[in-house]
Order: C-alpha cells, then sequence, then structure tokens
C-alpha cells in the first residue's frame, strides 16, 4: 500500500507493515491499545516481550521518556536516524502493552525515508519486527507477505539496508551497556557516550 494509506490506517487503529533500514516493522499507533495488542497475537510474541517505540524526530519521541540528557541527545545526534534503540525510564505517555509492564521504554527513529514520511505523520509508532514470533526478521514486504498473507498490510520499501536488527543500548541513568549487538558497535558509542 502507498504511504498515504499506510498513515490512514494507522490512525484508523490499523496495524501496517513499514519498512526500516534494519528490519520491516509490524507498526501500530501508541494512540490505539487495540492494535497495539494486535502485534502481540499476530506475532504470536510473549505479553513480556516489550516493543520499540519509533519516531521522526527526537522531538517526537521526548514526550514519551524521562532522564534525558545531554549524553543521550549525543548519541541521537551522532547517530540518528539510524540504528541504534535507546532504552530509557519512560513517561506516563507510554501505554503499558508497549513496555510489558516495564518502567522502561525503547525509543529509536529509523534511517528509512518511507518510514520517517509515514511517522511524521502519525507520530510514534510500536515497531518490532514484522515475523511470526521465532522466525527470521522480514527484509522484504514478501517476506512480510509470506508470514502475514493478507492478514497485515504492507508499505514496500525495497529491501532492508541493512538487514540486521538495531543495537538495543540500556541508557538509564549513568548505567549504561550493551543489551543486543547490531550494526552500531560498543567502541562507536563509547566514543559518544563514554559507557
Amino acid at each position: 500500500i502507498s504511504t498515504h494509506e499506510a498513515v490512514q490506517r494507522l490512525c484508523d487503529g490499523e496495524v501496517v507493515a513499514i519498512p526500516t533500514e534494519t528490519v520491516y516493522g509490524l507498526a501500530a499507533s501508541v494512540q490505539h491499545p487495540d492494535a497495539l495488542a494486535s502485534i502481540y497475537s499476530l506475532k504470536g510474541r510473549p505479553k513480556d516481550n516489550p516493543m520499540i517505540l519509533h519516531g521522526a524526530s527526537v522531538d517526537q519521541l521526548l514526550p514519551f521518556v524521562e532522564g534525558w540528557s545531554d549524553v543521550h541527545q549525543a548519541c541521537a545526534d551522532a547517530f540518528w536516524p539510524g540504528p541504534l534503540t535507546l532504552i530509557l525510564k519512560a513517561s506516563e505517555q507510554v501505554p503499558s502493552i508497549v513496555t510489558a509492564g516495564l518502567d522502561t521504554v525503547a525509543i529509536r527513529v529509523p534511517n528509512h525515508p518511507l518510514a520517517l514520511e509515514i511517522l511524521e505523520q502519525t507520530g510514534p509508532l510500536a515497531a518490532p519486527s514484522a515475523n511470526l514470533s521465532g522466525k527470521p526478521s522480514a527484509t522484504k514486504a514478501s517476506h512480510v507477505n509470506d508470514d502475514f498473507g493478507d492478514a497485515v498490510a504492507v508499505v514496500d520499501g525495497d529491501q532492508a539496508s541493512i538487514g540486521l536488527e538495531s543495537t538495543v543500548v540500556w541508557a538509564v541513568e549513568d548505567t549504561w551497556r550493551i543489551l543486543r549487538p547490531g550494526l552500531i558497535g560498543a567502541e562507536e558509542i563509547d566514543q559518544v557516550a563514554n559507557i
């Protein structure tokens, strides 16, 4: 489907698969709890597995986190848009279904023109990888179709340029550590954040 139609559907409370530079994501608006719940049921994802919140900019994501510091901003300036996910304390604006009941939330700004175009119009979207739980992450629209068929509309953004999920960094207060390795390594992050 087109980005225009994707925006309409997301704002209406549907789940839509969108491309990012890492992998395709199953996206739903934070304004629609039922759509967020649908992501878990569609994927067969355990309810205790939190989702990453994607935004078009730092400004879009700031209302959803607490404790944003100069170090976080330096990382955002260096790596966003890009394959880096930061975990911070969640604000009260984050639906608990996104955080799986935790007091933290994972955020990132993806580096894909179609994803950014959609996010600019919808606001933040929760978007874990667009695959059935336990299966390989989708790096093409056809992979999403293979897993979900007609159940999920897809915005085709060609092959994901990286094809590897984002680096996830625990960035709560002063305790920074990599929870999931990705394209951006510890040395690069350390140069910016001194973790």
